[in-house]
């Protein structure tokens, strides 16, 4: 369902009818790769040497982050995945390319033994995180030359193409990658990042949740506000469509001939963290496999409702989005 040339916003409800299988739908995920730490444990009494509380680790866990959780995603979905990006000559670095080939995804990862790979330590005590620990350091320019090299290389070999932009320095050379896929008429899905969007110009379409848009296109006081700014910037970086994720107020769709509102669909917010991700990789699949935006969205939003129910980076399957 469609909403031409709309003035004014309006809330709709989409049913999409979704396919039977994501497998012949191949995506190539570029982007920041990250590995997840989840250290859970009770919680029963406060240190004596500061006021915080003292967690006796029971169980640890490792899941793929960043645009390594779309991947995998992806893959949870059903589809062909495919990830591109740097990771360091360490441990965590095997953990995710291990990770990855458990998962089926294509591990194109190439390894610099200059930085460390991007690790998230999360301290979970009765099932609530009390601590997040960041280790991190921007990949060296000549392992990102390289990878805009095999980018190119495996460019031709997928029909959809993710940028998964946590701002970590992986996608210095994100323009250059918009406008070779664009040339190759590739579908392009950027989760952008930052205080200056003009380097995802030429994309298909562009991700950011409220906040985000907030720091591009300052604040509104309505939805036709909202709706002007959005189309704005839209047309100023010659998009073919908006994604506007918006927590509790669900979804916008901003296109050239239409405005779509999905409600949020979430029963219960458990968890956001990797929500995003799971966004962004359910349209990748849904377009990839021939749904148009309003039907991808809908999905999307469905797929969104149900991660942030479950604790920490998660995934939707295919099963979970019938249901």
């Amino acid at each position: 369902m469609s909403i031409k040339r709309m003035n004014t916003s309006q809330k709709i409800a989409v049913s999409p009818a979704l396919p039977v299988s994501f497998e012949k739908v191949r995506i190539l995920v570029v982007g920041d790769v990250m590995l997840d730490r989840y250290w859970f444990g009770e919680v029963n009494r406060i240190s004596p040497e500061a006021p915080v509380p003292v967690v006796r680790v029971e169980k640890r866990e490792e899941r793929l982050g960043g645009a390594a959780n779309v991947a995998r995603n992806i893959a949870t979905l059903g589809g062909g995945a495919g990830l591109l990006g740097v990771v360091g000559e360490d441990e965590a670095g095997d953990v995710v390319d291990g990770l990855l080939t458990g998962l089926g995804i294509d591990s194109f990862l190439t390894r610099d033994p200059a930085i460390s790979t991007i690790i998230k330590l999360r301290v979970i005590g009765r099932h609530q995180q009390l601590l997040r620990i960041d280790f991190e350091e921007p990949p060296t320019d000549t392992v990102l030359r390289d990878k805009l090299t095999r980018y190119n290389a495996l460019l031709p070999q997928y029909g959809v193409i993710v940028l998964s932009d946590y701002a970590k320095g992986s996608l210095v050379n994100v323009a250059d990658m918009i406008a070779t896929a664009k040339q190759a008429g590739k579908c392009i899905l950027v989760d952008p990042k930052g205080d200056d969007f003009s380097r995802y110009a030429g994309a298909t379409i562009l991700t950011p949740n409220k906040s985000e848009l907030m720091r591009i296109v300052g604040s509104w006081k309505s939805e036709d506000e909202l709706t002007t700014k959005a189309q704005n910037l839209r047309t100023s970086l010659a998009l073919e469509a908006l994604l506007v994720t918006r927590s509790e107020e669900g979804m916008s769709l901003y296109t050239d001939d239409q405005v779509m509102h999905f409600p949020t669909m979430a029963r219960e917010v458990f968890d956001v963290s990797g929500a995003g991700d799971t966004v962004i990789a359910t349209m990748a699949v849904a377009l990839g496999a021939g749904l148009p935006y309003a039907e991808s969205v809908a999905l999307a939003n469905r797929a969104g409702g149900i991660v942030v129910g479950k604790l920490g980076t998660a995934t939707v399957t295919h099963a979970e989005l019938l249901g």
